[in-house]
């Protein structure tokens, strides 16, 4: 009887100890950030954040997106304060998002964007998706 108990025993722990290594974000192939910001200025510790995390995480880091949503979605089209943060997020590989009710808002055409800007229709939504994807995410 006392065997019984302690087959049972060890075979309910390895099924809770298993479970919850599948549930474990440690453990999944890849790491994804996203962050929703609403100030360019904002830029440069974000892509710091991203170089030092992909050292931190190695093989195991994916994407880092960066969503820039409200009024400093007027910043995107002045070369002279966007074109530093391009340039590191490029080194970096961040990817760049505006939202596109902030442009709609602010009236700021897609066109007059840098290429490396990519324009997403709702950056809330965006995030969300992401997020349900997996990403973790901060909104700063």
């Amino acid at each position: 009887m006392k065997a019984y108990i302690l087959i049972v025993n060890v075979i309910f722990t390895f099924l809770i100890s298993g479970n919850s290594l599948a549930q474990n974000p440690a453990n999944s192939t890849m790491q994804n950030y996203t962050i929703l910001t609403r100030d360019v200025q904002q830029l440069k510790p974000i892509i710091l954040a991203a170089k030092d995390l992909a050292t931190e995480d190695g093989n195991h880091f994916g994407a880092f997106k960066v969503v820039i949503c409200g009024k400093t979605i007027t910043d995107l089209i002045q070369k002279d304060k966007i074109t530093p943060y391009l340039e590191m997020a490029e080194k970096y590989h961040v990817e760049l998002y505006a939202c596109g009710f902030s442009l709609k808002q602010f009236k700021v055409n897609p066109k007059d964007l840098p290429k490396q800007i990519q324009v997403t229709e709702n950056g809330i939504l965006y995030n969300f998706q992401l997020q349900k994807k997996g990403y973790l995410s901060i909104e700063l």
